[in-house]
């Protein structure tokens, strides 16, 4: 495809969102107060996970119940610190926009904090598909061996360990100490509480461990299992599934425009992952071409914009590129 059928091709795309967008807002009023919006979205998650929470600390819900319903809340989290990054809501009003940006590391503490990710995401848009890309390249993209990009998907942490000499030869300014110490200290916490009970269950499959530990010690173990439960593993859960459908819909080596950077992934096999992601993979290439735009809009215009992606050439559903590390294999 030549450069310039290319421009044609995103102008018609973009066209078509911002279109949509427009017939949106004009049919429903409300969606004018984008700032209330993106803040009672936000409130409500976060009531929702402190509810579940609470369900599940008098009994009224079993574990696996929490842990599922919490996974789907936190994703929505995930959208709105998206949005945030991109300075859709409350930009002129830093106290409650910063409020919001650290609501969202709260819900999802498995992450970099939100404001040193707007730095990597942004810098995303400008080399997506590329190795400079820092941020895909963290959850897994263009990573060739199946065990090792299956480790980068569940484990973000041990992903980072792993690639750091890698990331440090191919990607200019990369960091290992910056990109770790992004995450104290929320995310420091959660790999603590990770590790700790991972830890304890394995050892107490081997030598039983209740009587070598101390009271005190019953007690910080007891919290641990607890936050295991309402905010731990609902995390794993969410941060594995977006990993994993973000890393498969991102194109890695031979992008040459913003029109190759992605695929769109419809497929009923990423069913199970994107009621987890809030349906990341249908509607995360409508970011590309409008990244100003929030979440909830591009819910609403995906399954019009999607067709007119499909008639305009844009790929669905590449399995050939997700067997081949990513690659962008040129047609014809």
């Amino acid at each position: 495809m030549t450069n310039q059928l290319a421009k044609e091709k995103i102008r018609t795309i973009v066209n078509a969102i911002k279109s949509e967008e427009k017939r949106l807002r004009a049919k429903y009023p409300v969606l004018s107060h984008q700032n209330t919006l993106g803040l009672i979205i936000l409130l409500t998650s976060f009531a929702t996970l402190i509810g579940l929470a609470s369900l599940y600390y008098y009994a009224i819900i079993p574990a696996w119940v929490c842990i599922i319903l919490a996974a789907m809340v936190t994703s929505i989290s995930h959208e709105i610190e998206h949005d945030l990054i991109h300075k859709q809501y409350f930009s002129n009003q830093p106290l409650v926009h910063n409020f919001m940006m650290l609501l969202v590391w709260v819900m999802r503490p498995n992450t970099i904090n939100p404001w040193y990710r707007r730095k990597i995401h942004l810098h995303h848009h400008k080399v997506s598909g590329t190795e400079q890309d820092l941020e895909e390249r963290l959850v897994g993209n263009g990573i060739k061996n199946p065990f090792l990009r299956f480790i980068v998907v569940v484990d973000g942490l041990l992903g980072l360990v792993i690639n750091r000499k890698t990331f440090k030869r191919e990607i200019k300014g990369f960091s290992f100490k910056r990109v770790f110490n992004a995450g104290f200290p929320l995310t420091t916490a959660y790999f603590i509480v990770l590790y700790t009970v991972i830890l304890y269950h394995l050892l107490n499959l081997a030598l039983p461990m209740s009587e070598m530990i101390p009271v005190w010690g019953h007690s910080v173990l007891s919290v641990f299992e607890f936050l295991m439960v309402v905010l731990i593993l609902p995390n794993v859960i969410r941060s594995t599934s977006l990993n994993l459908v973000t890393s498969s819909m991102h194109y890695y080596g031979k992008v040459t425009n913003l029109y190759e950077q992605t695929h769109v992934l419809t497929s009923r096999l990423f069913f199970p992952f994107h009621l987890f992601c809030f349906n990341f993979g249908k509607t995360h290439t409508i970011h590309h071409f409008v990244p100003n735009q929030p979440f909830y809009l591009r819910q609403a215009i995906s399954r019009k914009i999607n067709e007119i992606m499909r008639q305009q050439g844009v790929r669905f559903n590449d399995f050939e590129s997700i067997k081949n590390a990513n690659l962008y294999m040129k047609q014809g």
